[in-house]
């Protein structure tokens, strides 16, 4: 290495080191539900693992939690163990990661220096709606995805139910202004409830393209519709293990609350019972692939898909990856390129990067997750208006929080306790749960899918041309392209019981950009559909993911002095940020 060389590498690195130092660090805001509930042991909380009265559901001693709160703010994970009292009569639970916030990294945004807004505060008309969303999933858990496209279809009076409910509630009403959804008039549909709120989401199927498609292979016979991804010599199924219809846990109190001591409940079992393979056509479903994925998986599994179809690049840097025809100055005539991309702006790289920055977004939403907010999940508030009045009762100082809590979600509440009458014998409020152990051993806010949602996905908006559509072209390849010449814009959907997808013609082109919107809406809100997170967690998480995202890509771009280019990147709120090497 020259010294020219080594003088240079090192200005690149103090470059990137100058950027990171001198972006903003915003401050981190709670909602102020812990300190304002805390003489009532903290009800708004993360208290799973600890110990919980039989009589409320409540830590019996708020010093437990106390300890806890005060083992997270130290960030040594000895604490946990030495300082923190839990029940231990039953093999237990372990709290995930619960000091990983304090972690430092080489790239991107530090941990610390991205943040999330505080939460939905208790009997706020946001939160009961979110609360209310969770109820309203569980109930539609079953109802076949292509019943939220069309105006029939099996489950159709159990999804039309839910709509008309949640449109009577006051958030609805009063048009989402905080945390807007895809119809900012107040008027949910079939077509766009229980979806995202990003550009695209609320076009053609519910679930992303991406979820379902396979690749062509024609060596096995397998095209598009047999969703099988090429994975090198490989192929990657994208059919899913089916878990039973109907099967729900935590319905009754003494579940609940076994849950909550954080014993492990399923003794080594996954927690449900899975059979044959078939194609995601339920929230169930969804649910399901959330439940065991490996967390970047449908994100990598969609770069493959992009690069095997050929799906063109950012136009602004297609000279680093091969895509641009050069001109001769002379004759004005196209001469294809000799260079391409690979280990730069290529295949391997985008491969590296949509899976690279999933570890950066974990340690930043553990941070928001223990260090800020602590939030409770779904299953707690749920158990709070199963007891709302015990609650309010035994702790005055909430001044009738709970009961009001309970009469805001409204008419919901008495669904899910018909729904749990029939289901175990018990007219419990309890949230009907996805999973035997429900929710995992971290807190709800931010989630953690949503925000690895968010980074991977920004990384693959920022590499591929988000304007290509998805069309089957006049040789019958199918594939996101910006050359619709002799093309048919089409879709393909899962229907119960096909072995393959069914091919359709639809009359508004599928984006690059919407469909992997709709991806990270659809694996994010595919924890909401098992009953752990809420909208918010979805909502402002995915947007945390693309900050670490557009970190890491604007030290990326300081790399590359040789070749100049700009990539745009379109964010989750419709703008574009565009990133430019020097």
């Amino acid at each position: 290495m020259t010294e020219e060389r080594r003088a240079t590498a090192h200005q690149v690195r103090a470059d990137a080191a100058y950027m990171a130092e001198h972006r903003d660090h915003p401050a981190h805001k709670a909602n102020g539900d812990e300190q304002r509930y805390s003489t009532a042991h903290y009800p708004m909380s993360f208290t799973k693992g600890l110990e919980h009265s039989d009589a409320t559901g409540l830590v019996p001693d708020k010093a437990d939690f106390e300890s806890f709160r005060q083992a997270i703010d130290r960030g040594e994970i000895g604490a946990f163990t030495s300082d923190v009292h839990v029940p231990r009569d039953e093999p237990r639970r372990l709290w995930e990661a619960p000091t990983a916030g304090t972690a430092y990294d080489l790239q991107g945004p530090d941990a610390q220096a991205v943040t999330m807004p505080p939460a939905p505060e208790l009997c706020s008309d946001e939160l009961a709606f979110e609360m209310a969303e969770v109820y309203e999933l569980a109930l539609v858990r079953d109802v076949p995805f292509t019943t939220f496209d069309t105006g029939g279809g099996t489950g159709s009076a159990t999804l039309n139910a839910s709509v008309a409910r949640m449109n009577a509630m006051p958030y609805a009403q009063d048009g989402f202004q905080n945390r807007p959804r895809i119809n900012e008039t107040g008027n949910l549909t079939r077509q766009t409830v229980f979806r995202g709120s990003s550009p695209g989401v609320d076009v053609g199927p519910y679930l992303s393209q991406f979820m379902v498609i396979g690749s062509d292979i024609p060596q096995e016979g397998r095209g598009v519709a047999d969703g099988h991804i090429k994975y090198g010599a490989n192929a990657i199924d994208q059919r899913v293990l089916a878990a039973a219809p109907g099967e729900d846990h935590m319905q009754t109190w003494d579940a609940w609350l076994r849950v909550q001591q954080g014993y492990d409940v399923n003794g080594g079992s996954p927690g449900q019972t899975l059979s044959g393979r078939h194609f995601i056509c339920t929230p169930r479903d969804l649910a399901t692939y959330v439940h065991f994925d490996a967390l970047y998986q449908a994100y990598l599994n969609a770069c493959l898909l992009l690069l095997d179809m050929g799906a063109p690049f950012d136009p602004g840097f297609a000279n680093l990856s091969g895509m641009r025809d050069h001109y001769d100055a002379g004759s004005g005539a196209r001469v294809p390129p000799n260079a391409g991309g690979f280990a730069l702006y290529g295949g391997p790289h985008v491969l590296t990067m949509v899976t690279e920055v999933a570890t950066r977004a974990l340690k930043a939403v553990r941070y928001q997750k223990f260090n800020v907010h602590l939030r409770a999940r779904p299953e707690v508030l749920a158990a709070r208006i199963e007891k709302a009045g015990v609650i309010d009762e035994c702790h005055p100082s909430t001044c009738g929080a709970f009961t009001k809590f309970a009469e805001q979600v409204g008419a919901v509440v008495g669904e899910i306790r018909d729904f749990n009458s029939t289901a175990v014998g018990d007219a419990t409020a309890l949230l009907p749960m996805a999973f035997q152990e429900g929710s995992p051993m971290h807190p709800t806010y931010g989630a953690g899918h949503a925000t690895v949602a968010g980074a991977c996905v920004t990384m693959l908006k920022a590499f591929f041309d988000p304007g290509a559509v998805l069309v089957e072209r006049a040789d019958g390849s199918i594939g996101f392209t910006n050359d619709t010449t002799n093309a048919t814009p089409i879709h393909f959907v899962a229907e119960k019981g096909k072995d393959t997808l069914t091919k359709c013609a639809t009359d508004c082109s599928l984006t690059l950009e919407g469909e992997l919107n709709k991806l990270a809406a659809n694996i994010s809100i595919g924890r909401n559909m098992a009953g752990v997170h809420f909208f918010s967690d979805y909502y402002d998480s995915v947007r945390m993911g693309e900050q670490i995202a557009l970190g890491i890509l604007q030290e990326q771009a300081l790399c590359y002095p040789t070749d100049q280019f700009v990539m745009s990147v379109p964010t989750f709120d419709g703008d574009v940020v565009r990133i430019g090497a020097r």
